[in-house]
């Protein structure tokens, strides 16, 4: 395992941050899921983003669920999510007994269509719309909440992939009604598993943390008014998070030469297209993507078998969720006037390539020679 070449594994800094706030959480014994890493940890990202609130938890998709109950999803109730992303955005919203519709991307950011999002609200009013910023770049967010203000209509931004990344000079995350972090072991940044919901609405972050401390009410005895969950980030873990922060600007840096060294090394092969770059963001460019030419002579499968033939790790584009068996019962809203959407055309022709902030440049075109040569 130590010469395998990564898709996107945990880093920690050189320098040791997170260390530092691990051992003073076991030196002061604070190693529950409370204490001044978990206090800190929230205001630091608040700052970095520019919201007022935030509740660290388990996964950033306890953060999606508690978002949906604090805008008040119910059963029977509908929502707008995007079908190009991980199952993780879209199972809260059946874990309240709400109705998942799957709104297709569009072709210039592989993000939620503002194009399909019109359709779907000329069918359907729902209650809430998870919008995901896909492989660290941002949605076009001024025309989504534009045409989402317009129904009044909240606006739930998954920016689990996206932290770091800016949409006109904003934090992405920091658009719609509550924010949506994710700290997972494969992300830019990494708590090892964990995530974080953020809002300007300090309210309803403040009940966010009620209900992920199993909903336990203000009494000397062990009292419970409403149902609660276990979602809460433990002290020692939000210590890894603190650390991690302070090489989220270095983590971009290395995320973007390694986007820019690809693009540059497939400059002569027309058949591979770089994933687009919407000039209205600054992303993180968390995983560094490809598409193939429909006319292309070498698939998908085959640059991902080559890979994995010299212990380099790769994997197809997110299969979109009007694909999954689970969720083929729902409605799908298409980009295009018919035929396939846009994001299961993506999912067709793309790859993910190795974008470990690890890998060294003979690494890189380790991966890039063996792709290339494929064209030999």
């Amino acid at each position: 395992m130590n010469d395998r070449i990564f898709l996107s594994s945990p880093h920690m800094s050189d320098e040791g941050y997170e260390m530092q706030y691990i051992n003073e959480a076991f030196e002061t014994n604070w190693i529950a899921p409370l204490g001044k890493n978990v206090d800190m940890f929230e205001k630091e990202v608040s700052e970095l983003v520019g919201v007022k609130s935030a509740a660290v938890l388990s996964s950033g998709t306890a953060a999606i669920h508690l978002a949906l109950k604090a805008v008040g999803i119910q059963k029977g109730d509908i929502v707008f999510c995007s079908s190009l992303t991980f199952s993780a955005s879209a199972n809260p919203i059946i874990y309240e007994g709400a109705i998942p519709v799957f709104i297709d991307s569009e072709p210039t950011s592989w993000n939620m269509s503002p194009t399909a999002l019109k359709k779907a609200f000329s069918k359907y009013l729902p209650k809430a719309v998870i919008v995901v910023n896909l492989y660290g770049q941002s949605a076009d967010m001024d025309e989504i909440l534009s045409i989402c203000n317009n129904y009044n209509v909240l606006v739930i931004e998954d920016a689990a992939e996206s932290l770091g990344c800016t949409y006109k000079g904003k934090c992405s995350g920091t658009f719609g009604k509550f924010g949506i972090y994710s700290f997972n072991g494969n992300k830019i940044i990494t708590t090892s598993g964990g995530g974080m919901l953020i809002s300007n609405d300090e309210e309803k972050i403040k009940k966010a943390r009620f209900w992920a401390t199993q909903s336990r009410d203000s009494a000397r005895h062990y009292q419970h008014s409403e149902l609660g969950y276990n979602y809460r980030m433990s002290n020692v873990v939000a210590g890894i998070g603190r650390g991690q922060l302070k090489v989220l600007n270095d983590r971009i840096i290395k995320k973007k030469q390694i986007f820019d060294f690809y693009k540059e090394a497939f400059m002569d092969i027309s058949d591979i297209e770089m994933m687009p770059i919407c000039d209205y963001n600054a992303p993180n460019y968390w995983l560094s993507c490809i598409t193939l030419k429909k006319s292309s002579k070498v698939k998908p499968i085959d640059i991902m078998i080559a890979l994995e033939n010299e212990n380099i790790e790769s994997r197809p584009i997110w299969k979109p969720m009007q694909l999954q068996p689970y969720f083929q019962k729902y409605d799908f809203i298409n980009h295009n006037e018919s035929g396939i959407g846009v994001s299961e055309d993506i999912f067709i022709r793309g790859v993910c390539l190795p974008s470990d902030t690890k890998m060294t440049g003979n690494n890189q075109q380790k991966a890039a020679n063996i792709i290339k040569g494929l064209w030999n």
